[in-house]
C-alpha cells in the first residue's frame, strides 16, 4: 500500500471507529541500515535512513479528560486506558510500546490528557526495518504535539528507546528511533552511537535502488549469537587495553593494535574484533562514496561487508548468503548483504533500475527453488523522519 493509500485507509478507520474525522495525520517511518551492522554497541558509527514504509496515526483530542482509546487497524484490537494511571511491568506487544512511551513521558512530568488515534502501517514486521521504532516515536511526537510537551527530537529519540527496554524488555541500541525521527529525504545519516552525534550525507541514487530481498526466515539463535557475540568482542576489547591502555573504544584500535594481540586473542575473538575494526572504516568510506555518487564503491562495501558478516562475525545463515551470492551473479547488481541481527531476515542489494524487474523475478525463482519458500521483495526509498502530515504540503 502508498503513504496516499495508507493515510486514506487510517482516516476511513478513524470515522468508523469514532464517529468522527480526525485532527491531525503523524507519519512515522521504518528504517535500513545501509552499513556498519553490529556496531551500535561497539562504540562505533552506523549509517541508517529513514524509508518510505510509515506506520500512519489519526488522531484526535477526546471529550473525556484522562480516556485514551487506540485501535490497532493491522491487529483488529482496540486498547483503552485512563492515560494517568501508574502501569507495570512489561507488556510484550504493540500495547507496550505505546505504554511505554506514555510511561517515560510521564516520567519527565509532562500531563497528557485523554485522546483518540487510530493506526495503520504498510512497514513489513519482522523484516528488520524497524515497525516497533516506528510505532514508538510516532506515538512520542503525536503526543509531543497535541500537548505541546516541547520534547526536542532527540528525547523523543530516547525516551522511545527507554520504552523498549523497560515495557517490551527489549535491549534495543539507540539507531532505529533515532533514524525514525532524525531521518531525511535522500539523505543518509552518520550516527555515533556513544555521543549521539551525527552528520548527514546526500544520498541521490538517481538511476539506482535498494531492494530488500526477505528470506522468510528467522533462526533461533538470534538472541543467543547476539550475547555470544557481545560477550567476545568485550573480551577482545579488554585484551587489546591490557596492552595498549590508551585504547578507550574500538574507535581508538588501529589494525596494528589488533595483530600485536592477535595470540593473546586466540581465534574467535581476533576474527570479532578484525570485523568491527574493518566495518568502522566501512562506514566512513561509504557515508563519502554515497556523498560523492560513487556508486560502484558503495557496492564493493556492501560485498565487503557481508564477507565480515557471514565469515569474521558469524551471524549470516545459507539463506541469506545464498541470496547475497546469487544476487551478485546478476548484471545490474552493484552490491549486497545481509541486514540486520542476522540469522535470517532481509538482504539490502543496490540495484539499477532499469534491471530491477528481470532481477526480481529471477532471485523469486532462484530462491523457492532452493528453499521452498516464496521470497518477499520491497522497493525502499530514503524518506523524511516523522512528522505531521499537511495534504497542502509535499512532504514525502
Amino acid at each position: 500500500m502508498k503513504m496516499k493509500g495508507l493515510i486514506a485507509a487510517t482516516e476511513d478507520a478513524f470515522r468508523l471507529h469514532f464517529g468522527t474525522n480526525a485532527d491531525h495525520i503523524f507519519l512515522s517511518p521504518g528504517r535500513v541500515n545501509i552499513i556498519g551492522e553490529h556496531l551500535d554497541y561497539n562504540d562505533g558509527f552506523v549509517l541508517p535512513a529513514a524509508i518510505d514504509k510509515y506506520i500512519c496515526f489519526a488522531v484526535r483530542k477526546n471529550s473525556e479528560s484522562s480516556v485514551c482509546r487506540i485501535f490497532a487497524t493491522d491487529f483488529n484490537e482496540l486498547f483503552s486506558f485512563e492515560i494517568n494511571n501508574k502501569v507495570n511491568g512489561q507488556w510484550p506487544t504493540w500495547v507496550g510500546y505505546i505504554l511505554g512511551v506514555i510511561n517515560e513521558i510521564r516520567q519527565l512530568g509532562k500531563n497528557l490528557r485523554g485522546l483518540d488515534v487510530v493506526f495503520k502501517g504498510n512497514i513489513p514486521m519482522g523484516a528488520g526495518i524497524s515497525s516497533s521504532a516506528a510505532l514508538e516515536c510516532g506515538f512520542a511526537t503525536v503526543l509531543n504535539t497535541l500537548f505541546n510537551l516541547q520534547l526536542p527530537k532527540k528525547d523523543i529519540a530516547l525516551l522511545s528507546q527507554r520504552a523498549e527496554n523497560n515495557f517490551v524488555g527489549v535491549n534495543c541500541g539507540i539507531m532505529d528511533q533515532f533514524a525514525s525521527v532524525f531521518g531525511q529525504k535522500d539523505k543518509v545519516i552518520m550516527l555515533n552511537c556513544d555521543s549521539l552525534e551525527y552528520q548527514y550525507y546526500d544520498a541521490k541514487l538517481t538511476d539506482h535502488s535498494f531492494i530488500l530481498l526477505d528470506s522468510c526466515v528467522k533462526h533461533s539463535h538470534l538472541s543467543s549469537g547476539y550475547n555470544e557475540r557481545r560477550t567476545e568482542v568485550e573480551t577482545g576489547k579488554t585484551i587489546i587495553r591490557t596492552k595498549f591502555p590508551e585504547m578507550r573504544s574500538f574507535r581508538d584500535c588501529t589494525p596494528e593494535m589488533l595483530e600485536a594481540t592477535k595470540n593473546e586473542l586466540g581465534e574467535i575473538p581476533y576474527k570479532r574484533c578484525l570485523y568491527v575494526i574493518e566495518e568502522m572504516a566501512r562506514v566512513v568510506k561509504a557515508a563519502n562514496a554515497l556523498k560523492n555518487g560513487d556508486l560502484k564503491l558503495l557496492g564493493e562495501l556492501l560485498v565487503q561487508t557481508h564477507f565480515g558478516l557471514s565469515q569474521q562475525y558469524e551471524v549470516s545463515c545459507p539463506e541469506l548468503d545464498f541470496l547475497v551470492d546469487q544476487a551478485l551473479q546478476l548484471d545490474g547488481v552493484m552490491g549486497a548483504r545481509m541486514m540486520g541481527g542476522g540469522f535470517g531476515g532481509c538482504s539490502i542489494n543496490l540495484i539499477e533500475n532499469n534491471k530491477e524487474q528481470s532481477i526480481v523475478e529471477e532471485m523469486k525463482l532462484r530462491y523457492h527453488n532452493e528453499y521452498g519458500i516464496a521470497l518477499k521483495v520491497y522497493k525502499v526509498k530514503i524518506s523524511h523522519g516523522t512528522k505531521e502530515y499537511k495534504k497542502d504540503e509535499d512532504q514525502i
